[in-house]
């Protein structure tokens, strides 16, 4: 089978299987108002989330009409064809191939109006820490970054490097946003370096939060 076909068939079959699947989940959501009020006033976000729990998330956000930086890899090439089929505008490109490209690109959706969406542990590790792509995405567009976790006790985890997260059948799937964060234009290397681990800590306080309230039902 040719590898554009096979693509295109494994993206949609995949992305009907995770709509039924998700269908039957219950996301209980906390944090909400800080993304919600920034689009209110009109100003597009950056969302900011680990690559582990990419599934819920980008169904969560489903048909906004985000921008989304995937890898070039050929796992990156799957979950592009599911989130394009969830409305999902992909940029194609990571630390290790084609970044300063797609990262213009996808500063270019920013400035248009677009919200975008980075998971910056990827596209392979280490898992849970944070490249510096969103924050110069957000110092060149002014966007705020929403930082956004989800955890669930009903899941199947993957062995890979990111130990990714596709929920069971009608689980209970926590959500929680941190603040908003802004990177100033003119910000320096050290500062910028110093709002990495900042960023980088709140992703996993969100994590640590979600995650315990899933072990608790």
């Amino acid at each position: 089978m040719r590898p554009g076909l096979r693509y295109a068939l494994a993206g949609r079959s995949g992305q009907l299987l995770l709509d039924a699947l998700l269908g039957t989940a219950r996301f209980e959501v906390q944090g909400a108002q800080h993304y919600r009020e920034q689009l209110r006033a009109g100003r597009p976000v950056i969302f900011v989330l680990w690559h582990g729990r990419l599934v819920p998330l980008t169904y969560l956000h489903r048909h906004q009409g985000i921008a989304t930086l995937i890898s070039r890899s050929e796992d990156g090439e799957y979950i592009a064809r599911v989130v394009e089929h969830w409305g999902y505008l992909t940029v194609r490109g990571s630390s290790t191939r084609g970044g300063d490209a797609a990262l213009r690109q996808i500063v270019r959706h920013g400035r248009a109006g677009r919200s975008l969406a980075f998971t910056p542990d990827g596209p392979r590790g280490p898992r849970q820490k944070l490249k510096s792509g969103v924050l110069v995405a957000a110092q060149l567009t002014g966007m705020p970054i929403i930082p956004l976790a989800a955890a669930t006790s009903r899941g199947w985890w993957f062995e890979g490097w990111d130990r990714f997260l596709i929920p069971k059948p009608f689980a209970r799937i926590h959500v929680a946003y941190g603040a908003p964060r802004v990177v100033a234009r003119g910000a320096r290397p050290h500062e910028l370096q110093r709002s990495a681990l900042e960023l980088e800590a709140e992703l996993n306080r969100l994590m640590e939060m979600v995650d315990a309230r899933a072990a608790h039902g």
